[in-house]
């Protein structure tokens, strides 16, 4: 299976790495049309449009006037070091042996409103660009519009390369939305994590999101190919609830 993960907001570039491979994104055209786009954008604009602070204005500015399209490890890093946020903490890409690095580049992508889509070892460099953004562009009135029917191509061509059955929605409703559905040639499984509070179980978004990357990661080590597979899943402290599920939709609850 392949599963799908959003980026994180929160990125770091500081801590040394020794991992040495990389590749490079797949859509590096359409990034370049983007940050070309919004190296026009003063930091009053850019705090209109993303809604951000005035210091997280002005380093955004930075980032884009400093980012090129010739990607290195000396001004890039792989994109499954960069992202922090609780999705990458309960991922914790630094328990991966080299060979669960080697099998993420095949099991796992991550969608972005840059970058459209990311294979793990896909060198990024600083941005901020989330895909619900509502970026006027020549494709259309966002981000959404602009990749159109890219993110589904991709997500089929890894499906198929991989001989993989499932896609396994690990991302949040805002980057999913970004993939034509119907399109994916492969069942989607949908993935729901509920904890208990006041005798109800609910989605509790801080939970939850470090409870896909922990999945994510439990995919990865273990190499998972089966729905039956999946449900053994019990990190965090979660467990398969089988009343609750159905055929693409599988409940874990805590």
């Amino acid at each position: 299976m392949i599963a799908i993960l959003s980026p994180a907001k929160t990125l770091d570039f500081e801590t040394k790495l020794q991992f040495q491979n990389f590749t490079i994104p797949d859509f590096m055209e359409d990034s370049q049309e983007l940050i070309s786009q919004l190296k026009k954008y003063s930091a009053d604009e850019l705090s209109n449009l993303m809604s951000l602070s005035s210091s997280l204005s002005e380093q955004n500015v930075t980032r884009y006037q400093n980012w090129t399209s010739e990607f290195n490890l000396s001004n890039s890093r792989q994109a499954l070091f960069c992202f922090k946020g609780g999705v990458y903490k309960g991922l914790d890409v630094d328990t991966f042996s080299n060979d669960d690095l080697l099998y993420s580049q095949k099991s796992l992508r991550i969608i972005s409103g840059l970058h459209g889509i990311l294979k793990p070892f896909d060198l990024i460099q600083p941005y901020r660009l989330e895909m619900g953004t509502k970026l006027v562009n020549k494709r259309g009135k966002n981000l959404y519009e602009f990749w159109n029917e890219k993110i589904t191509e991709s997500l089929n061509h890894c499906l198929e390369n991989n001989s993989a059955k499932y896609l396994l929605n690990l991302a949040s409703n805002e980057y999913f939305s970004s993939i034509k559905t119907k399109k994916i040639n492969k069942k989607i499984i949908a993935i729901k994590f509920l904890d208990k509070k006041n005798d109800s179980y609910k989605t509790i978004s801080f939970f939850a999101k470090k409870a896909r990357g922990s999945m994510a990661a439990f995919v990865v080590k273990n190499k998972v190919k089966t729905l039956d597979q999946l449900k053994n899943f019990s990190g965090l402290g979660y467990s398969f609830d089988e009343m609750q599920s159905n055929l693409t939709s599988l409940v874990f609850i805590r």
